[in-house]
């Protein structure tokens, strides 16, 4: 996924923007980039890679070089980032959180404009340049973020630092959320409102779905107002989000609990104890815990010290192998239980699969898992909360297939809770992965969890029901 952090002051923000870009580093692995402005030295600018060190580590040494009292910072899962700008709108730096699908066509069309990009990641266009020269083809910034929101399919939102203030553009849908914190002197907006408490800011208020504001160090500036229709991913309550962020006002810790307390009450199933898989299962673990009225324990411990994070490498033999090396079972707690396990989803199933045999080997006498969303049965077009590739990497759509003999066949059927597809392909998950039960939330209890209208939450992996929606010409 991704997230970024701009903070603009009357003073320095360097030490705001190096910590406050920190806080977002859940949201990816892979790279992660800095870029200030000051008035007598310009732009100061670096990308670094997170694949083998964590961000304050990679950055530490150098951030006393960086000078200004505005900045921009990402934590990025796609391309290297920040990318600097000149332009006839000005210099500008931007940073975005991005899942463009339709990369190629957009690209193929600006070269049809002898316009070409040179910034290449991994040898794939670097979706943040291709979104710079969008915003270039636009009479100011505003037109050009719009011609952003019409061209490209998934989603983007952003973050552009101009010489005198940031830029916040959430996508137009508003499916990843952009939040505004203010303290004395200066303004922040992140992708994490958790970023905010020990830098000393208050969360002002959630950026709208397709609304631009500008910041300046004295005050806010709305450049286009929000949409009415929004589609936030609901699974930045499931999975995405730090315990103590909020999105839209609603914090991720509550949902998690209250998904996992309506669970609890549902569900009749003896059981001795439940444990929370680190970190994501946790919250819901103990709304099951009060809901089933069964004690909540550490069966299974996470090894912070050196896998403070739970994103996974790409290539999937390294992936098995870090996902048992980062959790612990405590075989004391295992021993002669009938044992309830919370995650937050199922993928592939390879980790939890593994967990399982490594409980039963524990002495578990009974492993039940509770998820705390539905089934995923559809791939992310717009978000890309996975390192899938394809469908096919879906434990669901690899059963549907194997029932079928085609792996997009009566996928509403499947989707559907309770109906006789749903249950077989859910006692199909559990006999694969060894479990004695497994149980999927139910999309009725998530969404009463959130708290928002379904119509304003994004639930497409779950049911396919989202929709996507082109900004109209005025």
């Amino acid at each position: 996924m991704g997230g970024f952090f701009g903070t603009i002051s009357v003073r320095s923000c360097v030490n705001d923007l190096y910590y406050g870009t920190d806080y977002n580093s859940h949201l990816g692995t892979k790279r992660a980039g800095l870029v200030t402005f000051d008035k007598e030295r310009g732009f100061s600018r670096a990308i670094h890679s997170l694949e083998r060190n964590y961000f304050r580590s990679r950055f530490e040494d150098e951030i006393d070089g960086f000078t200004g009292n505005i900045g921009l910072g990402v934590i990025s899962d796609t391309d290297p980032q920040p990318i600097i700008i000149n332009s006839h709108l000005g210099r500008y730096a931007v940073v975005t959180v991005a899942h463009i699908t339709n990369l190629k066509s957009i690209s193929e069309e600006l070269m049809k404009k002898k316009i070409h990009l040179s910034e290449m990641s991994a040898n794939n266009i670097n979706q943040t340049e291709l979104v710079a020269l969008l915003i270039n083809m636009g009479k100011d910034f505003v037109d050009g973020i719009r011609n952003v929101f019409r061209h490209i399919e998934g989603s983007c939102s952003m973050l552009v630092l101009t010489e005198d203030g940031i830029i916040a553009a959430r996508d137009l849908l508003g499916r990843t959320p952009i939040v505004i914190g203010h303290k004395d002197g200066a303004y922040a907006v992140s992708s994490e409102s958790s970023c905010f408490p020990n830098l000393d800011y208050k969360v002002l208020r959630d950026v709208g779905p397709g609304e631009i504001v500008k910041l300046r160090a004295d005050g806010i500036e709305v450049l286009q107002k929000p949409y009415d229709k929004e589609q936030i991913c609901s699974f930045l309550w499931v999975y995405y989000g730090f315990p103590s962020s909020d999105y839209e006002g609603i914090n991720v810790e509550a949902v998690r609990e209250a998904n996992g307390k309506a669970m609890g009450e549902e569900d009749d199933t003896p059981a001795d104890l439940v444990c929370g898989i680190p970190d994501s299962g946790v919250g819901t673990a103990l709304g099951y815990s009060e809901g089933h009225g069964i004690p909540y324990k550490r069966a299974v411990l996470k090894y912070t010290p050196t896998w403070p994070r739970s994103f996974t490498p790409g290539n999937q033999s390294r992936r098995s192998l870090v996902a048992k090396m980062k959790l612990i079972p405590n075989g004391s707690i295992l021993k002669g239980n009938r044992v309830v396990f919370c995650d937050d989803s199922i993928v592939r199933g390879t980790q939890l699969r593994d967990n399982v045999r490594t409980f039963f080997d524990y002495g578990a006498k009974e492993v039940h898992a509770r998820i705390s969303c539905p089934p995923l049965v559809y791939g992310c077009p717009f978000i890309g909360f996975t390192t899938s590739k394809s469908d096919m990497e879906l434990i669901t759509r690899r059963i549907i297939n194997d029932f079928e003999g085609d792996p997009n066949k009566n996928l509403e059927k499947y989707a559907t809770t309770g109906s006789d597809e749903y249950n077989r392909m859910v006692e199909e998950i559990g006999r694969r992965l060894g479990l004695t039960s497994v149980k999927f939330n139910k999309i009725e209890t998530l969404i009463k969890s959130i708290g928002l209208p379904k119509c304003k939450v994004c639930t497409h992996c779950f049911d396919g029901s989202s929709y996507c929606e082109k900004l109209k010409e005025e």
